[in-house]
């Protein structure tokens, strides 16, 4: 018998989040069933439930920072066990035939991955929700080890933050004595500046005002500096890699000149509009505009083990669901420091 869960769900867009129920499917042979404990709330979420980026689907249950205990298992499941600590990111599902899934990037599965909410299951007509909710029935494939020793509330972003500063770090081959720039200290940021640190990188944050200078020394970042004709001269082909996690509009064109010849500048944030770049500061350095969504499944559990090793976790402000409406109104304010989480006791 499907299983009646509590949740949190948008109604229609740009309405203010409500309780809800809906059911989660019995698990199949290749499933697992979990209890959500704690669940990330990523600025994705405020963006899809207020369908800024068109085609959201409701009733809609937002969520892809996952984290719990495994409660039952299909009877052909391997990998997880009842009472295992595990996560859940960003999909749930992809086609597990095209050329990117046996690569393991399913996140850019040809035939679109499944997302963890506001997306369809491989039947085509099922809607997916996410982790706004007291439990989830996962494949197994795309279930995550959760080591014992990370707290699990602090890490419940890394499925969505963690990865997707990590794999751009990894892509781009950041170590020992790489330069690293970060661009904008939030969720992301804040995570970015973490892992960098960790792989031996001199990281600099570069930020809109020194409101947060300390906070980014604390994180492990080297120098902090805010935009402008100072900056951008002190720092002109400086560094191999810039992580932007900004999500407002900028003028790209000034910051490509502080990457280095060859090196390159990723976009992990999405605007309202699009950005105008001049071909101008690529052609002089040779440099190269890259985009970069979270990492597969492999890079991901990958990821998590290397948090575990070096003490990893987000900064995190932990919430009651029912304040999950308030909390959207801080994100826009920027009034948090570093991730929302939502502790689902509170709809038990």
């Amino acid at each position: 018998m499907p299983t009646t869960v509590q949740a949190f769900a948008a109604l229609k867009a740009k309405e203010a989040l409500k309780p809800f129920s809906f059911e989660r499917r019995d698990p199949g042979a290749h499933d697992v069933a979990i209890d959500i404990h704690y669940c990330g709330v990523c600025h994705s979420d405020l963006h899809q439930v207020r369908d800024e980026w068109g085609g959201s689907r409701f009733p809609m249950v937002p969520g892809h920072e996952i984290v719990g205990k495994v409660t039952a298992v299909g009877s052909s499941v391997k990998k997880f066990k009842i009472g295992d600590s595990v996560g859940v990111g960003c999909m749930v599902d992809s086609c597990q035939e095209c050329a990117s899934c046996a690569e393991g990037l399913e996140q850019y599965c040809e035939k679109g991955m499944t997302g963890t909410y506001n997306s369809v299951e491989r039947d085509g007509k099922t809607p997916t929700q996410g982790g706004y909710s007291t439990k989830i029935v996962v494949s197994e494939k795309f279930v995550l080890k959760i080591d014992p020793k990370l707290p699990l509330d602090k890490a419940a972003p890394l499925l969505c933050a963690g990865i997707t500063t990590y794999s751009p770090l990894r892509h781009w081959n950041i170590g020992k004595g790489s330069k690293v720039a970060v661009m904008g200290l939030g969720g992301l940021g804040h995570m970015a500046v973490k892992l960098a640190a960790a792989m031996g990188a001199e990281v600099t944050v570069l930020s809109s005002s020194m409101k947060k200078k300390e906070d980014a020394i604390r994180l492990g970042a080297t120098n902090y500096a805010v935009g402008g004709d100072e900056t951008f001269k002190k720092y002109n082909r400086y560094f191999d890699l810039i992580i932007n996690t900004v999500s407002a509009g900028l003028d790209l064109n000034t910051y490509l000149g502080m990457v280095k010849l060859n090196g390159t500048m990723v976009l992990l944030g999405i605007p309202e509009a699009p950005e105008p770049v001049h071909p101008f500061p690529l052609i002089m350095g040779r440099r190269s505009l890259a985009g970069s969504l979270i990492g597969g499944i492999k890079e991901t559990q990958e990821m998590l083990d290397f948090c575990a090793a070096h003490n990893i976790a987000s900064d995190i402000e932990l919430i009651p669901a029912q304040k999950i409406n308030e909390a959207y109104e801080r994100m826009l304010k920027g009034d948090v420091r570093y991730r929302f989480v939502i502790d689902l006791a509170s709809l038990k």
